[in-house]
């Protein structure tokens, strides 16, 4: 026979001592709550068990048994209880997770069948079930017995918290070979772990053991997640590259498409005229390039409009000594403007203003929306993309952001659910990758490759020609027609200092048309030295609306 008389004696010399807890030392209010725990082990290995307990008046007890046990430091012990019944005034109930019991005042049983409690341990088989756990009061007594087919040959019972190794108060195989073990003062939430060894073969063997239903488990890498992971990344990302092929990538241009780029060309009565590649003017140029509506394609379009005598630009004092620039209107807008061109002009100098200074415009605000989706809307137009390319990254960008939303709620369920949750997180990443990969969705149509190419002609060009290049009577034409250009492809200062020593009276007009009062057009050297200046204020102004891209830090 065994018993722990041993241990409860040792028990009372470590609570006289002041070594035990003080629950232990002194006993709480009793709580009037009993139970009497009454195991079977079923021949088919099935554990019944009958719970009587008693409740005193006035008060409603819960019980909310788990059915996962902790059995290692990376696995749990699986049990299953079925037909739960209570014969009283209560409810019982059970699911994959716990077992729940309430019940009122009086005395109730509580019967169930438990599948998964018997153990091979090689010399022997092991029945173990936690009878009393997850309640919510003090179980001032707990009795245990159990009835097996076999000869129990040992009997372990362990109470307190979950994972304590305390013995109960007794535990012992009595006469007749019946085990049982008694408990007094059981806290809430404690619980006695009550097992018995039986002869091999007693009864089958029905324990189950699953990986510990901890987060970290859930996303643990088993050979089984890894597999899917990687299967589920590679038909993520041939998914994507297949879109990208099939919507995201330019049309080649062929060698025909792009032709001889030609900036320079013969004008009237042999003049040079400069003609920009397929006609494109300066703020399509930006948008071509890059895909977006900057602040820097606007301000181009806007010297642009200068050049082409839609506005007049003058440098002036303004208030306490600071300069400000000033904008004339000196032609209407006419039909030979884009649509984006109109818009940037009724931006600038709305219907019946005939000039306005630049901190005017700062103080009230400009209003850019009708400009960067006329912008959008005219590079598809011109059949340089086949779609408007904000709508193009909004849309894979939501879509993205879809499939990373699905991804997460996937990983959440599969973490409290059946595990590998590693395999949602292949699915956040795939969707964060469209998201991130959004930006590269929109696509130039092979006119558009072509207009590319060109463009790169023309930044050779810019960063190339010399004054001496071009007949001395046209160059500030060329200066002129060429600096939005330059402007958008960020090509200012090196067009500036190639220019600064130009005459603008050689082609018999004094000074720059379009820009300043005639000694302040005169002087080139001068313009260079404050055209920078205008730009940055000009940019900083536009940027203020919130509507454009600023490729300035």
């Amino acid at each position: 026979m065994f018993t722990n008389w041993g241990l409860a004696a040792a028990a009372v010399t470590m609570a006289a001592s002041g070594l035990l807890p003080i629950h232990a030392q002194a006993p709480a209010q009793q709580s009037g709550v009993q139970s009497q725990v009454a195991l079977k082990v079923e021949r088919d290995g099935r554990l019944s068990v009958t719970e009587k307990v008693t409740v005193p008046e006035g008060r409603t007890v819960t019980r909310k048994a788990p059915l996962r046990v902790a059995a290692g430091d990376d696995q749990e012990r699986v049990f299953t209880v079925s037909d739960p019944k209570v014969n009283g005034s209560g409810t019982a109930s059970a699911d994959d997770q716990q077992l729940l019991v309430r019940l009122d005042a009086g005395e109730s049983t509580v019967t169930y069948s438990v599948d998964g409690a018997v153990a091979d341990q090689g010399d022997h088989q092991d029945v173990r079930w936690q009878v009393a756990s997850g309640w919510d009061v003090r179980i001032d007594r707990l009795t245990v017995s159990v009835v097996a087919p076999g000869r129990a040959q040992s009997i372990t019972c362990l109470a307190g918290p979950p994972g304590s190794a305390q013995a109960c108060g007794l535990s012992q195989i009595g006469e007749g070979g019946v085990p049982t073990a008694e408990q007094a003062d059981l806290l809430p939430g404690e619980r006695v772990d009550f097992s018995i060894g039986l002869p091999t073969g007693t009864v089958p063997v029905n324990a189950r053991f699953a990986p510990t239903s901890s987060l970290g488990a859930a996303f643990a890498l088993t050979p089984a997640t890894g597999i899917g992971l990687i299967g589920l990344t590679v038909l993520l990302l041939a998914g994507f590259g297949l879109l990208w092929f099939a919507r995201g990538r330019d049309a080649k241009a062929l060698a025909s498409d792009v032709g001889q780029v030609r900036v320079l060309a013969d004008g009237p009565d042999g003049r040079v005229a400069f003609a920009s590649p397929d006609g494109v003017l300066p703020g399509q140029v930006g948008t071509v390039i890059d895909e977006h509506v900057d602040v820097v394609d606007v301000t181009a379009t806007v010297i642009d409009l200068a050049v082409r005598n839609y506005l007049w630009i003058d440098e002036v004092a303004g208030e306490q000594g600071v300069v400000d620039w000033r904008f004339v209107r000196r032609n209407p807008a006419d039909a030979a403007l884009t649509d984006y061109e109109r818009a940037v002009y009724d931006s600038l100098l709305p219907a019946g203003a005939e000039q306005v200074l630049l901190s005017e415009l700062r103080g009230n605000g400009v209003d850019l929306l009708a400009v960067r989706d006329a912008l959008y809307s005219d590079v598809v137009d011109k059949q340089w993309f086949a779609r408007r390319p904000d709508t193009e990254r909004s849309r894979w960008w939501w879509i993205g952001i879809g499939v990373a939303a699905l991804g997460v709620v996937l990983t959440v369920l599969l973490a409290f659910t059946v595990g590998h949750a590693l395999l949602g997180l292949a699915v956040v990443i795939g969707g964060a990758a469209l998201a991130a990969g959004a930006r590269s969705m929109p696509a130039r149509t092979r006119r558009g490759s072509a207009l590319l190419e060109q463009v790169r002609g023309l930044l050779n060009y810019l960063s190339s020609v010399r004054p001496a290049d071009i007949p001395e009577g046209d160059r500030e034409m060329v200066f002129s027609r060429s600096l939005p250009y330059a402007v958008v492809l960020g090509q200012t200062d090196r067009w500036l200092d190639t220019f600064r020593g130009l005459d603008p009276d050689a082609d018999g007009t004094p000074g720059l048309y379009w820009f300043g009062e005639a000694e302040q057009a005169r002087d080139l050297n001068r313009f260079a030295s404050r055209f920078p200046a205008f730009l940055s204020s000009l940019d900083g102004v536009l940027a203020q609306a919130g509507h454009l891209r600023s490729l300035r830090s």
